[in-house]
């Protein structure tokens, strides 16, 4: 295998050819060795895993859907912080992208740091967890208060927190994590009742809802 190219256009050859409903690293060492030892060889994640995302990236998304990951029984649960630290370390310069990115180059960054956060949270690691509900939140704030299709999930900082932590949990191919938990919001707001807060402005901005309780209770009283 001369590069990463050419593993790649092997791959989708050899895919297109069997058309599997589903493949993972078990199946492509099964049917496409030179393609797995090239990859376990030269692509491994900030934890010396095989970095199968960077793989999987580039091939058709019909067959990104397709791909499955290792899925273990049972989780145990753990805290190394170590892990999230190398993934930090190597992107020290760059953290800002997590919130702010300023280009395409620097969404790319952010995809590769909340990716790597993310299989590492999914193999139990609860400090990549934490790290990435810290993160993401600041994202899920913003996409709450600039988009009328969110800000039903104003108020429900927990049950956001539970959502962010679902779809680490549940996310499986190489889309945007980011893409698939605002999809995930987005559906999930549709049923849920806006929260009110007595300091919201009605009557074309000229009362509260609170001033206007006390003038109704007023006139109840007076009445």
């Amino acid at each position: 295998m001369k590069n990463y190219n050419t593993a790649i256009k092997t791959l989708n050859e050899i895919l297109k050819r069997e058309q599997p409903k589903t493949f993972s690293s078990s199946w492509i060492l099964k049917n496409a060795q030179p393609v797995y030892h090239y990859v376990r060889l030269n692509f491994r994640t900030e934890n010396d895993d095989i970095d199968w995302d960077l793989i999987t990236q580039s091939l058709p998304r019909s067959f990104q859907k397709r791909w499955v990951r290792y899925k273990r029984k049972n989780i145990k649960l753990y805290e190394r912080q170590s892990e999230v630290d190398v993934i930090l370390n190597k992107h020290k310069d760059k953290l800002y992208v997590l919130f702010t990115p300023v280009d395409e180059y620097d969404k790319k960054i952010q995809h590769r740091i909340i990716i790597s956060l993310v299989r590492i949270g999914q193999k139990g690691n609860i400090c990549a967890q934490q790290e990435l509900v810290k993160w993401v939140t600041f994202i899920t704030d913003d996409w709450i208060d600039r988009y009328p299709q969110m800000y039903r999930w104003k108020g429900y900082t927990d049950e956001v927190e539970g959502k962010i932590k679902g779809c680490i949990r549940l996310y499986r191919y190489t889309g945007s994590f980011l893409g698939y938990l605002f999809k995930t919001l987005e559906y999930s707001a549709r049923g849920k009742p806006p929260l009110v807060s007595l300091n919201d402005a009605i009557f074309d901005g000229n009362k509260t809802r609170e001033e206007y309780a006390v003038v109704q209770e007023d006139w109840q009283i007076y009445k």
